[in-house]
């Protein structure tokens, strides 16, 4: 007997990874990171080492720069 775990839809998630964060808005996953790595970005969040993406911080941020 399977289990099958429903999947919440990126779009509702409150937090990406660096992955989803890059499939969800066709940015590079190196630029994502160096995005996360700057000392004031807005929408990071760590967890431990792991580093996530808050995703209406991130929708924010991309929506209010014309260049990244």
């Amino acid at each position: 007997m399977t289990v099958e775990i429903e999947k919440v839809p990126i779009h509702l998630k409150v937090t990406l990874t660096i992955r989803e964060a890059a499939e969800y808005s066709n940015i590079g996953i190196n630029k994502i990171d160096s995005m996360l790595r700057s000392p004031n970005c807005p929408f990071v969040l760590f967890v431990g080492t792991k580093k996530l993406v808050k995703r209406k911080e991130f929708e924010h941020f991309i929506s209010s720069k014309l260049m990244i």
